[in-house]
């Protein structure tokens, strides 16, 4: 009996401990259950705010930060999460966001302000390069000061554009005026030269009228080597900005101009003339053409072989005087022709812009603009390069009556000699000098008629020695009782020559122009 009470007991134990420890298992079964629940609806929770912070709040948030928004204010227009991290999350991202939109802002705005300086500054570098800075070089060459420069023209308002230009136009300045006092001086050296070659062929020439036949030959290569100098002179002096040392005051026929512009070049002896023209050059302009036509021959001669002639020919039009130069030489190039017609175009006035020696064309090109000439090139009949020379209508001078050419009359002491009769004139090439050997003539003055003066005295025409110009006489005279092998008076050929230089000196007037004009000798 008490082993079954205490049996019952036993089970009475167990099954209240089992009891008991299933409803606690129970309890916990529905605790577990309802923070399962829990959990789960957290965690949906989460999952939407998470959701609606990824693809509403950040969105909205950027939205307005980029539109202008604080981070606090676009924050404030969306809900706020439950999750401390989230929150945090997503005002880190508003933060972040907010300072780098102003960042952006700020260097957009920096862009625009550089973009608008740099296109203000081209413009006022292309406004300094085309107009600024070539205004203020011509003023400067046309003799302005840097400041009367400076004060005349606009300049850029960038601090750094005006400082680099005044520096510029302050250094042109100094260079324009070492480089016109250098002209200047230059100038005023040649012109010294050219007194002293003025000078010297006068004194040539007063020996030639004083001294007899047997210096006048050397008398004559001196002329002509004093000639050239001169023609060296004023290529010099005109490049340089000055003046010829002739000025001639009554016009000079056609004739006279292409005779004096070949007797300044050393090849005068292959030089042809062309020419029955009997128009004349105004005499402002006829120093000027005459050098023109000088460069242009020496030019043609040196270029060509030296057992080549270079011809030259004149022709009268209604657009003026038309002078041909034509040589036998190698063609030009394209280029060396278009460098040509650059040079006698007067477009190249740099110095440093010519080559070496070649300073023939540069002068020519100063000329051509200085007196409206018209000088061009092309290919030669000949099979070299011709120069075409158009002198315009107002340089040539208005003949009122027709020239006639008339004898020279001598001085009454002059012997009594019959003079040969005139023959009818005729045209033909003709050459500057009558021999290869003989020296060469004073062909940079007028020349006079050719002819015979009253009284038989000889008159030597332009390219002809005096020696030539007795022997033509003689041919043309009666023979003598000694030519005839009869004895006769003996001849002084000192009183002969006397005669015919006092004859030219009395005849002076005669002459087409007169050289009224020499290079200043002013210190």
């Amino acid at each position: 009996m008490a082993t079954a009470v205490v049996a019952w007991c036993c089970v009475a134990v167990v099954v209240g401990t089992a009891s008991y420890l299933v409803r606690r298992a129970h309890r916990q079964a529905v605790a577990q259950g309802s923070e399962l629940e829990m959990s789960e609806s957290v965690w949906r929770q989460q999952v939407s705010e998470r959701s609606h912070l990824v693809n509403t709040t950040m969105p909205g948030v950027a939205e307005r930060v980029k539109n202008g928004a604080e981070a606090e204010e676009a924050l404030s227009r969306f809900p706020v999460p439950s999750d401390p991290h989230l929150r945090q999350l997503s005002q880190v991202f508003a933060t972040a966001l907010a300072e780098s939109v102003r960042r952006a802002t700020t260097a957009e705005s920096d862009r625009q302000h550089l973009r608008s300086e740099l296109d203000r500054g081209k413009a006022e570098l292309e406004r300094l390069a085309e107009e600024t800075l070539p205004a203020a070089v011509e003023l400067l060459r046309e003799g302005s000061s840097a400041d009367t420069a400076l004060a005349k023209v606009d300049w850029p308002q960038s601090t750094l554009l005006r400082e680099l230009a005044e520096w510029v136009v302050r250094e042109l300045a100094y260079s324009e005026r070492r480089s016109a006092a250098a002209q200047a001086a230059s100038a005023k050296a040649l012109s010294r030269v050219q007194a002293k070659t003025v000078s010297m062929l006068a004194d040539l020439r007063e020996m030639q009228d004083r001294h007899g036949e047997e210096v006048f030959g050397d008398l004559l290569r001196l002329d002509h080597s004093t000639s050239q100098l001169g023609l060296m002179t004023d290529r010099l002096a005109l490049l340089m900005g000055g003046r010829s040392s002739r000025v001639w005051n009554k016009p000079i026929v056609m004739e006279s101009i292409l005779r004096g512009a070949v007797g300044r070049i050393a090849a005068y002896r292959r030089v042809r003339l062309h020419s029955s023209s009997k128009a004349a050059i105004n005499g402002f302009a006829a120093e000027g053409v005459m050098h023109l036509l000088a460069e242009l021959m020496d030019n043609a001669a040196n270029f060509s072989p030296p057992i080549d002639e270079v011809h030259v020919y004149v022709e009268e039009r209604s657009a003026g005087i038309v002078v041909t130069i034509e040589d036998s030489g190698l063609k030009m190039s394209d280029a060396a022709m278009r460098r040509a017609e650059e040079s006698v175009s007067g477009k190249v006035i740099d110095l440093a812009a010519l080559q070496g020696t070649r300073l023939g064309l540069g002068v020519v090109g100063r000329l051509a603009v200085k007196y409206g000439i018209s000088v061009n090139y092309r290919p030669s009949s000949r099979g070299g390069t011709g120069v075409v020379v158009l002198l315009p209508p107002q340089m040539v001078a208005q003949q009122r009556e027709p020239i006639v050419s008339e004898p020279l009359r001598g001085g009454t002491s002059a012997p009594n000699v019959p003079a040969p009769a005139a023959e009818p004139p005729v045209v033909r090439p003709q050459s500057v000098v009558p021999t290869e050997g003989g020296p060469a003539a004073r062909t940079d003055i007028p020349s006079k008629p050719a002819g015979a003066a009253t009284g038989g005295l000889p008159l030597r025409t332009p390219g002809r020695t005096m020696a030539e110009a007795e022997r033509e006489r003689r041919k043309q005279a009666p023979q003598t009782p000694a030519e005839r092998g009869e004895p006769g008076p003996a001849r002084d050929a000192g009183s002969r020559f006397g005669a015919f230089h006092r004859g030219r000196r009395s005849a002076g007037g005669a002459q087409g122009g007169e050289d009224t004009g020499h290079a200043s000798t002013d210190d």
